[in-house]
């Protein structure tokens, strides 16, 4: 099969490449766009260190070929931040050291974002259940959610 020619709304902006049969979104985001946010993990949809938003809804990266959702809108880490200004998420992450190695936390941060967004004001439960895709080998799981929970209310004081 030829390449095939993809569009796609990437963080606010239309991109437009050429894509080979079965390549991933994933792919197509680190090494066609050089958007490197998401990252390369178990490439089996297990760890979520991949995780973006398509069409406002967390998915694993590495398990989209790109063709299949030709025309989506996309939102990786990139596209969070305000300029220099960090998002509510990402200032909580910051601010509640909920990172260490860094690895997860793009998957993180993206889970995060389309939970708050579905859900203003989350539970504990709610928090653990939207980043339950999303493995932590550092950190731990309490500052991440602590973080989290931290975001919404940040949110809701804006």
């Amino acid at each position: 099969m030829p390449s095939r020619v993809v569009n796609l709304r990437v963080n606010e902006r239309p991109r437009e490449f050429l894509a080979a049969p079965g390549t991933s979104l994933l792919g197509s985001l680190r090494d066609t766009l050089g958007l490197t946010a998401a990252k390369r993990g178990c490439a089996q949809g297990g760890c979520g260190t991949c995780t973006v938003l398509l069409d406002g809804r967390p998915v694993m990266a590495c398990l989209v070929a790109v063709e299949t959702v030709d025309g989506a809108e996309v939102r990786t880490l990139e596209g969070v931040a305000d300029g220099d200004r960090l998002d509510e998420v990402q200032a909580a992450f910051l601010d509640g050291f909920a990172t260490q190695c860094g690895f997860c936390t793009p998957g993180m941060i993206m889970a995060a974002e389309a939970l708050l967004d579905r859900n203003p004001d989350p539970t504990r439960d709610d928090v653990a259940e939207a980043i339950s895709g999303n493995v932590c080998r550092c950190t731990g799981y309490g500052p991440i959610i602590e973080a989290i929970l931290d975001a919404a209310d940040r949110r809701r004081r804006s």
